[in-house]
């Protein structure tokens, strides 16, 4: 049995910890405040991130990295994504260079536009062949209350994504493997920013009309964006594209959306991230993602709009309108 572990004892860290231990496997849960790591040995619970949910006593939590990693075969790391360099350099000295690394977040690095992937492997020195991404339609508290999902391990390496896939499969979340890991990484960070410009029209009030049109043209983007950088087409329209895009785009459950519906009512940036107290990881990923599809003359019309609500340089109000500079070729080849 794998030596597995748990960076980020946050919603979603906790809930493929608690994934994994369902399926029969006992881990390690690292999370960096005492206090929530107490609670969550002597009460099974982590009520701050998954408020109601039992934990399965093969969860062992900890705060200390040391012990974290010790041994580790399997490390799965769900902390923020601009915390991500700076956490692993400190740590990659305590990190088994044969271990399997496998990245829960989806945001880009802000300043250098990297994929989560690249950051590990740059922070760590371990190569991309052990590093995999595990991404999908995957809200997390619906998980935690062992709702039926599915999710992708993409992997460059079949045996290390096969792995991730049988260590996290259960009776209610199934683990498909790919090798495209752009596709699979780039499907899980863009998907937010088409989420937060759907939260900001039903913020405004706007019907399903508004918010299906959205969606697929913002698919449209994201998938250009995508295939520019080496994806497959036809990742962006499986779970981790299309999948993920559905599942996050209206769900109270969603933080994207959630930012985007207080965007749309006027909220400012500042305020709605106070407000989440969780990472809303399509707020700090717009900036990086424009940054290189203007690089590479790449349009989004819809992700830029975003930007300008977010950074207060557009009325809410006036969101929507961006589907009249859209690309009018509906069908790609």
């Amino acid at each position: 049995m794998s030596r597995i572990v748990v960076l980020g004892a946050g919603s979603w860290g906790t809930t493929i910890a608690k994934v994994i231990a369902d399926g029969g496997n006992e881990l390690m849960l690292w999370a960096r405040r005492a206090d929530q790591v107490e609670q969550i040995n002597s009460t099974q619970q982590n009520p701050d991130y998954l408020a109601g949910i039992v934990l399965p006593k093969s969860i062992h939590a900890t705060s200390s990295i040391e012990q974290a990693l010790d041994q580790a075969e399997q490390i799965y790391i769900a902390i923020p994504s601009q915390q991500l360099r700076e956490s692993l350099t400190t740590w990659s000295s305590l990190i088994p260079k044969t271990a399997t690394l496998i990245s829960l977040m989806k945001g880009l690095e802000s300043g250098t536009g990297k994929r989560m992937s690249e950051v590990i492997s740059e922070s760590t020195g371990i190569p991309l062949d052990q590093i995999a991404v595990l991404s999908g339609p995957n809200l997390a508290l619906e998980i935690a209350n062992q709702e039926p999902a599915a999710a992708v391990a993409a992997c460059s390496s079949q045996d290390r994504a096969s792995e991730v896939a049988r260590v996290c499969s259960s009776e209610y979340f199934t683990v498909f493997t790919n090798s495209d890991v752009i596709g699979t990484e780039l499907g899980g960070v863009l998907k937010n920013l088409i989420a937060v410009a759907i939260g900001i029209v039903s913020g405004i009030g706007h019907g399903q009309n508004t918010k299906a049109s959205i969606m697929t043209r913002g698919l449209s983007e994201i998938t250009k964006f995508a295939v520019a950088h080496g994806a497959r087409r036809r990742t962006m329209f499986g779970l981790a594209g299309l999948g993920d895009l559905i599942a996050t785009s209206e769900s109270s459950l969603s933080r994207n959306f959630r930012a985007g519906e207080m965007l749309g009512q006027g909220v400012a940036k500042q305020d709605v991230i106070q407000r989440l107290k969780q990472t809303a990881e399509g707020l700090s990923s717009v900036e990086p993602v424009l940054a290189i599809a203007n690089k590479l003359g790449i349009e989004m019309p819809i992700v830029s709009q975003v930007y300008d609500v977010i950074e207060g340089r557009m009325s809410p109000t006036e969101f929507g309108k961006q589907l009249n500079l859209a690309d009018d070729v509906e069908v790609e080849s």
